[in-house]
């Protein structure tokens, strides 16, 4: 009994020091055959203490390679021992330092201007390279190979020779076979349209296979909003083909919008409601389509109606159509229908050109003769052309990076038997400046000139609201020349919620009534995602040469986005 107690007692201290002692850690210190300085010591970040052997002995081990890098190329271990219980010592021999390598290559296999890509000094039949970056220049220039379909190329040095203080090698490359991409699967989302892979994202076959750019082209799928990639492409190489594999899957993308706005009548000093509704419906039917529609009326008895179907990638080209139909009514004076088609061309993710047919036709609705009115009837047909381009990023509550479109129309008006050419530009500018998670900076210019010998109100561009100025009144503002600039510094507090504040300016001249004017607004504006969508809220008040600031003409703008 007495024995089976010393035992007990034995186990019971080993088990309550044993971690203290098997946890010690050890040191480790290094000598050369010469001092190392601190700057040396420092570039080679060593080690020092470990928690066991295992860990010393892999920095130990490790250490000649990070030598080697720095160009001592003839560095090695002498010997490890031990010195204590706690503590060994590496001796290692450094050796000369080289301060770079030669390295002789094949015209046959590397052009010149592959090799400016990477060396600082180039000839006809070797380059410099620095010993701290030589490995990875080399391993950008074998990626310069891979770009070109050598998916299996590689690299390495041969014939290595000590100079004065270089290093002379000879560049050897195994170029493996020459890889094309011959074609592509789509998993998970089956209907997905092929016409957006190789237009849209640029993934085409017959092309030289690249790994880097096919991760790039994946990545691009998510910004078209209806499909999102589920993971990094796979490719399968046999023996005579390369297949690459998408994992995709559609999202719901058709979006509905909705404003409630609130003002105050200047006269009547009565509350005004004003209304919108926007309905876009987004690849419905596995093409990629999409159906626009939209509906504007305010208190100032002003409606607006709009209509756009767009169907990309015809007969699986780069080449897509579009027809739209405006129709805009302001009270009881005039009423103009728009029609417009566009042939466009997609010519890579962000940037699209186009060209089309538009046609006017406005009616006077006025029942008597007006002494100085400037509303007549009308019909234009205009030829007109364009680009835009548009770069998204993956953010819900903003996912429009930056946005650039440049239309011009040229044709001629039709007034009382009378013929007059017009031209017209439009041109629409806006991007987020992020400057960290938090903090962003949203700018966005709209410019529209008509260039005409005559001009009649009913023709003349109209602005004010939500989408143009805010703090004015939705379209109550008519010119021939115009320029808003809108901008907005957000603060956001998490995933779905911001704040943001509202300072606006524009800019209009009015031929008819020989007017130019300066606008500004000023005000504060709230984003909220929630279940249903994204909530906006914007308080404005504006400012022009004939409207002193007063608390009265606040607009309160209130709008939802929601996507189903």
């Amino acid at each position: 009994m007495k024995h089976n107690l010393y035992i007990f007692l034995l186990l019971s201290i080993y088990t309550l020091f044993s971690p203290a002692v098997f946890s010690q850690s050890i040191y480790l210190e290094v000598t050369a055959e010469k001092p190392i300085s601190k700057g040396l010591e420092d570039s080679l970040s060593i080690t020092k203490t470990f928690k066991d052997y295992n860990s010393l002995q892999n920095e130990v081990d490790l250490l000649p390679q990070k030598l080697q890098q720095l160009g001592y190329i003839e560095s090695k271990l002498e010997k490890l021992e031990k010195q204590n219980d706690s503590t060994y010592l590496a001796n290692y021999f450094f050796g000369k330092k080289y301060h770079y390598i030669k390295v002789y290559y094949e015209s046959e296999y590397f052009t010149k201007k592959e090799i400016q890509q990477i060396a600082p000094e180039v000839t006809d039949t070797y380059f410099i390279l620095p010993f701290e970056t030589a490995e990875i220049s080399l391993q950008k220039l074998n990626a310069l190979k891979t770009e070109k379909g050598n998916a299996f190329a590689s690299l390495r040095l041969t014939n290595l020779q000590p100079e004065r203080d270089f290093i002379s090698a000879r560049l050897a490359f195994e170029s493996g076979k020459r890889r094309t991409l011959d074609s592509l699967v789509v998993k998970g989302y089956e209907k997905f349209p092929k016409s957006y892979l190789r237009y849209y994202a640029g993934v085409k076959t017959g092309k030289n296979f690249n790994q880097e750019k096919l991760k790039e082209q994946n990545t691009a799928i998510n910004n078209l909003g209806f499909a999102r990639t589920t993971k990094a492409p796979e490719v399968l190489f046999r023996k005579e083909t390369t297949t690459a594999y998408f994992y995709i899957e559609k999202q719901n993308n058709n979006l509905f919008d909705g404003i409630l706005g609130f003002a105050t009548d200047e006269e009547t000093q009565s509350l005004q409601f004003n209304g919108y509704l926007n309905l876009e419906l987004n690849n419905n039917l596995n093409y990629g389509e999409q159906l626009l529609i939209n509906y504007k009326a305010d208190g100032s008895d002003q409606q607006n109606f709009r209509v756009k179907a767009t169907l990309p990638y015809l007969f699986k080209t780069p080449f897509g159509i579009s027809a739209e139909l405006k129709i805009f009514k302001r009270d009881s004076t005039f009423a103009t229908t728009e029609q417009q088609a566009r042939l466009h061309y997609q010519i890579n993710p962000v940037s699209t050109a186009y060209i089309g047919y538009k046609a006017y036709e406005s009616s006077n609705l006025l029942d008597e003769v007006v002494v100085g009115n400037t509303v007549e009837d009308f019909n234009s047909q205009f030829f007109t052309a364009g680009a835009s381009f548009l770069k998204l990023q993956d953010d819900t509550l903003f996912p429009k990076k930056t946005e650039l479109t440049i239309e011009t129309e040229t044709g001629e008006r039709e007034l009382e038997n009378a013929t007059e050419n017009q031209f017209k530009l439009l041109v629409t500018a806006s991007t987020i400046f992020n400057l960290n998670y938090s903090n962003s900076i949203f700018v966005k210019n709209d410019t529209n000139i008509l260039f005409s010998e005559t001009y009649i109100t009913n023709e003349l561009f109209r602005f004010g609201g939500i989408n143009s100025i805010r703090g004015f009144n939705e379209n109550s503002i008519d010119a021939s020349l115009l320029s808003t600039l809108n901008t907005e510094y957000r603060y956001r507090f998490n995933q779905g919620l911001y704040i943001h504040s509202i300072i606006d300016f524009g800019y209009f001249q009015n031929q008819i009534l020989n007017l130019k004017q300066n606008l500004y607004s000023a005000g504060v504006g709230l984003g909220l995602q929630t279940k249903a969508g994204v909530l906006k809220l914007n308080i404005a008040n504006g400012i022009s040469k004939d409207q002193d600031f007063n608390f009265s003409n606040t607009k309160i703008h209130i709008s939802l986005t929601s996507q189903f």
